[in-house]
């Protein structure tokens, strides 16, 4: 498999620079300037000799093979931290503090298990690694140590298909486009798309509770999953019988969204469903976000729900964020109010029929339809938004997302709250910023909230951005919303999600770390404090 771009995001060749209207407006409207920096050659990174032990190094390569323990490096600096903004910054500033002794590949379930005995052994933390795609600090241990980075990347195989049941054992390391890949082969789909779908993997998914771009209609993954197998230090735990049980409380649950924290997941088992025979994305304008989020509460509670469902606000919609490629372009409508999304996946008569019943509701609604264009235009651009945020960075300008959730009557509370600490922060820094907000994602009780911040890089922008951050993290609590929706605890919202779960619940968490990690060597830091 190919690795991302070590300083940015995906596919190298896929970069662009920012179109001239877009610099203009940065310039003109947030005072964004060149930085007059250069991103640090990989090359001249300066990387210390790997202080992994010999001996440790030689029982690691009698487990997985020589050729399978990387110390150079070239694939240490791959495997340090993700690609969260202020991560692409150190490492753009040529700063590997948090890299990796080495980075191991095991091929199978017993492997992952004789990794973790050895690293056991020689009190070495791992860290699990998919497809590097965390933006929330979840690839670097929370406390400085010398760590193993375990790459699942050879374990990428379907193991199971069973298309009575309509279900799909898949291993951890296995790419999202080639997961699909697989499954189309027999005539199905996962369904999950998130925005790192091009790079993240079905472990990473899972350890984080993702939930992808088609989750109206398809569920988060967290939804999706039956079964899960993980290794940890103290032996294998195999969870999913039967697609729902009596039997106890859930401990898949307790599985999903561990991020690496509990043990190594080895094999997910999915449930899938046929391959639609017909895709139709189309736009909707509504005068407010408002009117907007209302509408979307109707298709949500009372349906026909459609298989994507989003709404930008206005200041997203203005700026184009909800359609990335037409960024700069004169296909942006020039009118107020806020763009929707609406997709519908299926058979024909069934795509038909929910379509035109969404349509009479989001015009009683006060939508305005504006035909698929807009919506085609979201499914073309829907992953480059990474990629604009390198551009952004490139031109001067900090650019970073965060996101969360709550119930209905919470959120415009939650949209106003999150903006103006937000705005209020960065303006106050001497950096008034561009706020930007869709709803990403629906449920019958509630919705998620997706915020892109815009504006001036400062002297300092890791800690510009992290009093922005904290400021916006107390305004998601204060309001009621979750510290996060699908983007993970990492190490960025630990502090939040410790006040979010409680003491008693932290807790309880953490002797169950105790029990499946004594050494407290998976993940330290992550999700949970170390002791």
């Amino acid at each position: 498999m190919d690795d991302m771009l070590w300083s940015g995001w995906g596919d190298p060749a896929r970069a662009t620079p920012l179109p001239e209207p877009v610099t203009a407006l940065l310039r003109d409207l947030l005072g964004v300037k060149p930085r007059g920096t250069r991103t640090v050659p990989l090359a001249d990174i300066p990387v210390p000799p790997t202080p992994l032990d010999a001996t440790a190094h030689r029982s690691l390569a009698a487990t997985v093979g020589e050729e399978h323990v990387s110390v150079d490096a070239e694939t240490r600096i791959r495997h340090t931290r993700g690609k969260s903004t202020p991560d692409l910054l150190r490492m753009r500033d040529g700063d590997a503090e948090d890299i990796p002794a080495a980075v191991v590949l095991p091929d199978s379930h017993d492997e992952v298990l004789a990794v973790l005995r050895v690293c056991a052994e020689h009190r070495l933390p791992v860290v699990p690694f998919g497809g590097g795609t965390s933006v929330v600090g979840g690839l670097a241990p929370g406390r400085r140590a010398t760590f193993v980075a375990l790459d699942l990347r050879r374990m990428n195989r379907l193991l199971a298909l069973d298309p009575v049941s309509r279900t799909a054992t898949l291993q951890p390391g296995l790419r999202a486009p080639r997961a699909e890949a697989l499954l189309a082969e027999h005539g199905f789909t996962l369904g999950h798309f998130p925005q790192s779908y091009e790079w993240a993997t079905i472990g990473g998914f899972a350890a984080t509770r993702s939930s992808g771009q088609a989750s109206a209609g398809y569920g988060r993954f967290d939804e999706m999953v039956l079964g899960l197998t993980l290794a940890t230090p103290e032996g294998t735990l195999d969870t999913g019988r039967a697609p729902r049980s009596a039997a106890g409380p859930d401990l898949r649950q307790l599985l999903l969204g561990s991020e690496g924290a509990f043990g190594v997941l080895t094999s997910v088992t999915v449930r899938i469903r046929p391959v639609p025979q017909v895709r139709r994305y189309e736009g909707w304008r509504f005068p407010s976000f408002e009117e907007g989020t209302a509408a979307l509460r109707r298709l949500a509670q009372d349906g026909p729900r459609p298989t994507v469902l989003r709404l930008s606000d206005e200041t997203e919609t203005l700026i184009g964020l909800a359609q990335p490629d037409a960024i700069g372009s004169s296909a942006l409508p020039q009118d107020t109010g806020c763009t929707a999304i609406a997709g519908f996946e299926g058979t024909p008569e069934d795509t038909v029929r929910r379509r035109d019943r969404a349509a009479a509701v989001l015009r009683d609604c006060g939508g305005t339809p504006l035909g698929e264009e807009p919506g085609e235009r979201w499914a073309h651009g829907r992953y480059s938004a990474p990629y604009l945020r390198d551009a952004l960075l490139d031109a001067g300008a900090f650019a970073e997302t965060l996101e969360t959730a709550t119930f209905w009557s919470g959120v415009p509370r939650l949209h106003a709250a999150v903006r103006e600490a937000l705005t209020t922060t960065l303006t106050g820094a001497g950096t008034p910023p561009l706020v930007m907000c869709h709803i990403s994602h629906v449920y019958e009780n509630g919705a998620s909230l997706y915020f892109t911040v815009v504006c001036a890089q400062a002297d300092d922008p890791l800690a510009q951005w992290m009093r922005a951050k904290q400021a916006a993290n107390e305004a998601i609590l204060a309001a009621g919303g979750t510290i996060t929706h699908h983007h993970g605890v990492g190490t960025d919202h630990r502090d939040g999600y410790l006040r979010e779960a409680g003491p008693l619940g932290i807790a309880a968490l953490q002797a169950v770390k105790r029990r499946l990690d004594p050494a407290g060597l998976l993940n330290p830091g992550v999700l949970l404090p170390t002791d």
